[in-house]
């Protein structure tokens, strides 16, 4: 039994990674689905088997990429994996995990100089928001995937998307985070920056008389201050952010990308999925195919769960058999979970018929070396 792919067109993952033209490959959805093991498996295939010289980028703070591949740490700057299979293929593989807060000092220190650097970097409302702040971690992913572009050392880049609320924040915290720089608040607190003499505190007061005061009493004078010196300081970046912004964007819509969804066969991961490729259908978004993970399968399809049950009582009754009941009451309840799956899968299928699709067979134990990763690769691509 196999959940979705019945009505949906069968994706070919070796058409993609083999092809030239795709240059990126994001990987997104729901958290917990297998993202991360999915873009590494992913990688390794693309280098092994295709020849490419690939990079993976994970945000996965477990670190079980590094695990899977053998390395001891991974960190922000890419490192070759060794000890894989590209003696024929000629490929290489490339892992690197993200660092939040280092990519957004990267960001500022290409934006600005290092005296106006080290100001930010000492503020501490940016110290803050480098690290914590919502949305700051996916604008920093898609901000990594703009300079790895821009470098064009690699023939592929596999993205594993953070581990959000919704897989949408992705695509949103770009413009979530442009639009938090660009405020209305904070244009108010940087207009007195602009305008000299006084000190930024007290001409905000001055400013903004009952209004400033009100906000004192939320915000605190220290804060206030602090963010009033982080917007001024900031100021020569706006335009950077969204424009960074907007070229990584508009390499998202290009042809080069190819988005993959994965999700397990399960109410909330489909539903996700479902969200994320309307919202890829309505930005135009190159969506490849859904790749299903966990799906369970019988060994015997063709003896349903009835029959099963049916035959263990039988057997029960005649006493002596206790093993063989067992088998027989295990195999009921994974067709049982079988058709569960498959009917929350054609969920997806039916609002999505024209995306391709393939199922990946639960694992008996969790991927933690390059083997594992690459039988995953192998069960997508269905080699």
């Amino acid at each position: 039994m196999v959940p979705s792919e019945d009505a949906a067109p069968q994706l070919d993952v070796d058409q993609i990674l083999a092809d030239p033209g795709v240059r990126i490959v994001v990987c997104c959805g729901a958290g917990g689905v297998g993202k991360t093991t999915t873009a590494a498996a992913l990688a390794l295939r693309a280098a092994e088997q295709h020849g490419r010289r690939t990079v993976v980028l994970t945000i996965d703070p477990a670190r079980r990429l590094a695990q899977s591949l053998g390395l001891t740490e991974l960190d922000n700057t890419p490192r070759q994996v060794k000890g894989i299979d590209v003696e024929a293929s000629g490929g290489e593989l490339h892992a690197m995990m993200l660092d939040m807060k280092r990519t957004f000092d990267d960001v500022v220190l290409q934006h600005t100089d290092r005296a106006k650097a080290a100001e930010i970097f000492a503020n501490p409302f940016y110290q803050a928001m480098s690290s914590t702040f919502a949305g700051t971690q996916e604008y920093m992913a898609m901000e990594k995937l703009g300079q790895l572009h821009a470098r064009g050392e690699w023939d592929l880049i596999v993205v594993d998307t953070p581990p959000s609320r919704s897989a949408l924040d992705f695509l949103d915290a770009p413009a979530r985070l442009s639009r938090f720089l660009d405020g209305r608040m904070l244009r108010l607190l940087l207009a007195p920056a602009r305008s000299g003499g006084r000190s930024m505190f007290s001409l905000v007061t001055a400013s903004f008389g009952m209004f400033s005061k009100v906000v004192q009493k939320v915000l605190g004078a220290q804060l206030l201050t602090d963010l009033s010196g982080f917007v001024a300081a900031l100021d020569s970046m706006f335009g950077g952010f969204r424009q960074r912004a907007e070229q990584t964007y508009r390499i998202l819509q290009a042809r080069e990308t190819a988005f993959l969804l994965v999700a397990a066969p399960e109410p909330d991961a489909v539903r996700e999925a479902a969200y994320f490729a309307g919202r890829l259908r309505a930005e135009r978004m190159p969506l490849a195919g859904l790749v299903l993970n966990r799906v369970h399968r019988p060994a015997v399809p063709d003896l349903d769960a009835a029959e099963s049950l049916a035959a263990a009582e039988r057997l029960a009754d005649l006493g002596g058999h206790e093993a063989t009941e067992d088998v027989l009451r295990a195999h009921a309840a994974l067709v049982q979970q079988a058709r569960r799956e498959q009917r929350v899968a054609e969920r997806f299928t039916a609002e999505f018929p024209a995306v391709p699709a393939v199922s990946v067979t639960a694992q008996p134990a969790d991927v933690h070396d390059v083997d594992g990763l690459r039988t995953i690769g192998a069960a997508i691509s269905r080699a």
